[in-house]
């Protein structure tokens, strides 16, 4: 048998799992394979849970590899094992259950089994909304805003790191501390708690607020129009992912790029540094960030 047809059964927490084509590369430019992806996820998964927890989980899956087709699986697939936790969202404008309308039933990662499970899947992404499901399983209102900053070409991570203390500073006016998370991607995504929760609506307009104060102020640096012709060389503050319907890639997720890079938290200090270096900064792979979590704990909590 090839090796990445070989198939392993395992024990996680309990939960029996097979595990299946751990030799398989899923990203061809560094040869990592999807071995390494699922010691990751089993190495970061104490860190990361927390920030999973309670949150209906959308996945990008990459089943034949970064470089291979992919497809975002909202419903929890057909085989989904009894003890994956599921709650039942409506597609409606209303995220109560109990509305008119078809319903969507999402995985929710509260273990490792689950999220070791996801990952044999080559669901290499998870993305999440900013509320979270009741004990009832009926979605709260948001607990937070995420504010994604997305940079035009020719601007990059080092604009992002100029805008990013930009947003801070409107976000602590408005009481709120950001939590600076690099994307994996292009940028940089800023999360706040907030104080009580707010309906998608509210949070959604008090993102918006915030990214049109800072086009009026910066408009030569920032846009906050969703039209991607206005967005060259400028930083885009997409204030939409606070939208109930719409989720952002969790923190400590692998992103599908072309190097396992992840939505890695950093300090302000290393902003700081992106926005006085355009070197300062940059993107973190997954072996980076196990590093990180070893030495500074989890920078997101």
């Amino acid at each position: 048998m090839a090796a990445d047809e070989t198939e392993v059964r395992v024990d996680v927490e309990g939960r029996t799992l097979v595990i299946k084509n751990l030799a398989k590369v899923l990203y061809p430019q560094t040869g990592t394979t999807k071995g390494e992806m699922l010691s990751y996820y089993a190495q970061v998964a104490p860190t990361m849970l927390p920030h999973l927890r309670d949150r209906a989980v959308t996945r990008i899956r990459w089943p034949h590899g970064v470089e291979g087709l992919s497809f975002f699986e909202k419903n929890a697939p057909a085989g989904t094992p009894s003890w994956v936790r599921t709650v039942n969202v409506p597609t409606t404008g209303s995220r109560s259950v109990g509305a008119s309308g078809d319903t969507l039933s999402f995985p929710v990662v509260d273990d490792l089994a689950t999220l070791t499970w996801l990952a044999n899947l080559a669901a290499i992404e998870l993305h999440v909304h900013q509320w979270r499901v009741g004990r009832n399983g009926r979605p709260r209102n948001a607990d937070r805003i995420v504010i994604d900053l997305d940079p035009g070409e020719p601007a990059g991570l080092h604009e992002c790191c100029q805008v990013a203390l930009l947003v801070r500073d409107k976000l602590s006016e408005r009481g709120l501390t950001g939590r600076p998370v690099l994307s994996g991607s292009k940028g940089l995504h800023l999360y706040a708690t907030l104080p009580e929760r707010l309906s998608p609506e509210l949070s959604t307009e008090l993102a918006k607020e915030v990214a049109d104060e800072l086009q009026a102020e910066h408009p030569q640096l920032v846009t906050a129009t969703m039209t991607k012709a206005r967005r060259r060389g400028k930083v885009f503050l997409d204030w939409s992912q606070n939208s109930g319907s719409k989720t952002t890639v969790a923190p400590y997720s692998l992103r599908g790029r072309e190097r396992p890079f992840v939505a890695a938290p950093v300090s302000w200090d290393e902003v700081v540094e992106g926005a006085e270096d355009p070197l300062g900064l940059e993107q973190l792979t997954f072996d980076q960030v196990l590093a990180r979590v070893d030495e500074l704990g989890d920078l997101f909590a």
